[in-house]
């Protein structure tokens, strides 16, 4: 219970089985991620409330990410599924081509590709499997020559090479996709390819239209959301490192530094981060990781990420529990690890706005000078544990919270471990009493502990925490 980095698991046929979910949420499951491509809004509601019967069955809270499909530019279908290219190869992609492809051409679902590139365009398929220069553009034909050849199939992808398309972020299914978010109640609602903060904003806007309350996710995908990095992430709540289409457009190689850059810029702004994409990629069809991929996982969690996330591993993998079971080993043993110098940067120099914030850094530094055992912070919106979590504190923080959509939103929070609480009394001195007693009924205190705790005097209202307190869990009894 107590690891800080959070586990992202991806639903799909191998972990749609009750059972198996109740396994994974077991295991360690913190957040699970629902992929709106796939499914209708009855799917998608029916999902959602298997997830939390599943999170109830196990006397856990888990949260649900929505993830947004975004413009998918793809080839179409073949006359036989597939075709086999060779290097030199002449290929058409035809824009206004309805019927299935062959070996000469096929059609596109994203009917602008044709005024996206030019002549010296290098088209990637296939996640990066196959190359393509763009040799003519004639018409809505797409005139290419193989450079690296492969099997192409069905429904396949297609990336340019440094950027340049120019598909909006949102499509008529996102938006229409959005409001079955609000309906399922989403904690966190992904955006697929924004390429800048007016995607975020106008996909803020239609969330709050729709009257939802999820936070934000960005996935940085796009080579043209490198440059603008800064003002995607001020739009945003969190983002997700999505190292799949990333590296296709900017290069497999400058992927790693980018992910360190971006973990520590979303940290920087108070934002979530997510790093996603092949983590545990041979666990589909094996039962044990590889090396490199131990590694992988491990280096996220030194470079901050407040989660890692499975996506075929645990939607389609036949080892779904095995691949929790070792991301937890991973990610538990690589914390033991982190030594991270910037609290004492941030609490030193960083000028505070807001009561709420300071009260927030107060902790952390008393926590930094005493030996406890806890940070508790009794909260409404979850912005004080927020905060908390965005330094490497080496003590858990517990999140206290009547409010159901709070506890599910911290699920993704760094360090920060939700608790349901209903403080019995308006008094601070009550509730804090009532805090500690609950926290040692669950066995994560004991007497003689020290405890540093926050409230809000205003009892109820969000945004009033101003009170800390360091507290001997049992002083009060005697």
């Amino acid at each position: 219970m107590l690891r800080r980095t959070k586990i992202v698991a991806t639903l799909g046929p191998a972990s749609s089985d009750p059972k198996v979910l109740e396994e994974m949420i077991r295991a360690g499951v913190n957040v699970v991620r629902m992929n709106f491509s796939h499914g209708t809004v009855q799917d998608h509601m029916a999902r959602a409330d298997k997830v939390r019967a599943a999170a109830a069955a196990c006397g856990r809270t888990v949260g649900i990410l929505a993830d947004l499909q975004g413009p998918k530019i793809r080839v179409g279908k073949f006359e036989n599924g597939k075709i086999e290219l060779g290097e030199g190869d002449t290929f058409i992609l035809d824009a206004a081509w309805d019927e299935l492809g062959n070996q000469e051409r096929v059609g596109l679902d994203y009917k602008e590709l044709p005024n996206d590139v030019s002549k010296g365009s290098v088209l990637l398929l296939n996640d990066g499997m196959l190359e393509f220069d763009v040799i003519e553009v004639s018409g809505s034909q797409i005139i290419c020559k193989v450079v690296r050849g492969g099997v192409l199939s069905n429904n396949k992808g297609i990336n340019r090479k440094g950027g340049g398309l120019t598909a909006p972020a949102l499509t008529d299914k996102d938006k229409a996709d959005i409001k079955t978010a609000v309906l399922i109640k989403a904690d966190y609602l992904a955006v697929s390819f924004p390429r800048s903060a007016d995607d975020m904003k106008l996909a803020r806007d239609l969330l709050h239209a729709a009257g939802g309350k999820s936070l934000l996710m960005a996935k940085i995908e796009r080579a043209e959301a490198i440059p603008v990095l800064d003002e995607i992430i001020s739009a945003s709540d969190a983002i997700m490192v999505a190292r799949g289409d990333l590296s296709v457009e900017v290069g497999d190689a400058a992927v790693p530094g980018l992910q360190k850059r971006m973990i520590k810029m979303a940290r920087a702004k108070n934002k979530l981060v997510i790093t996603a994409t092949q983590m545990m990629e041979s666990m589909i069809t094996n039962p044990i990781p590889t090396r490199a991929e131990v590694s992988d996982v491990a280096n996220a969690v030194l470079d901050g990420t407040d989660a890692v996330m499975l996506s075929a591993e645990t939607a389609v993998g036949d080892y779904p529990v095995e691949t929790i079971q070792a991301m937890v080993r991973i990610c538990s043993q690589a914390e033991k690890e982190i030594e991270d110098n910037s609290m004492d940067h941030r609490l030193l120099y960083s000028k505070f706005t807001r009561v709420d914030q300071s009260i927030a850094m107060s902790a952390l530094f008393a926590a930094s000078h005493f030996k406890v055992k806890a940070i508790v912070a009794l909260t409404q919106s979850g912005s004080t544990a927020l905060w908390m979590s965005r330094m490497n504190a080496d003590v858990p923080i517990f999140a206290l919270t009547p409010i159901e959509a709070t506890l599910t939103k911290v699920t993704l929070f760094s360090g920060v471990h939700p608790i349901a609480f209903k403080p019995s009394s308006k008094d601070p001195t009550v509730a804090l009493r009532g805090a500690e007693d609950e926290l040692v009924r669950l066995g994560l205190v004991a007497d003689g502990d020290l405890m540093v705790m926050t409230i809000g005097e205003a009892i109820g209202k969000s945004g009033h925490t101003n009170t800390l307190k360091i507290v001997r869990v049992g002083d009060h009894k005697s």
